[in-house]
């Protein structure tokens, strides 16, 4: 069973926003409080990188692409995290992944498309 369910992708023109949500639909929430949470992306021919992170305190962690146009935010009581995206790029096009960890164990969603094209 899905463990993560990601939603908010779709295509968007360059400069444009997008919100991107993951709910942990399983967890009850006092194991969500444990997780920490991650965004990760996947361009075509390349590997996947971390885009934006946040612990289970919330402390937050942004690839320095990211820093200042994007937010990764956690609502504990829905169990979710999003990843408010702003001036999106051509080059930000990739399937993005929501990942949750806490110890060895390790989630990672089936993944969402953005498209930054004009």
């Amino acid at each position: 069973q899905v463990e993560l369910v990601e939603s908010g992708g779709g295509l968007v023109q360059p400069g444009g926003s997008l919100r991107l949500s993951c709910k942990h639909s399983r967890a009850i929430t006092s194991t969500f409080l444990m997780y920490d949470m991650a965004w990760y992306r996947q361009a075509p021919g390349k590997q996947r990188e971390l885009v934006a992170a946040i612990t289970n305190s919330g402390s937050r962690n942004y690839a320095d692409s990211a820093k200042g146009r994007f937010t990764i935010s956690r609502d504990n009581s829905r169990k979710t995290v999003t990843l408010q995206m702003n001036d999106l790029k051509s080059e930000e096009t990739a399937v993005y992944y929501c990942n949750s960890h806490s110890g060895s164990v390790n989630y990672w969603g089936q993944g969402i498309k953005v498209t930054v094209s004009s």
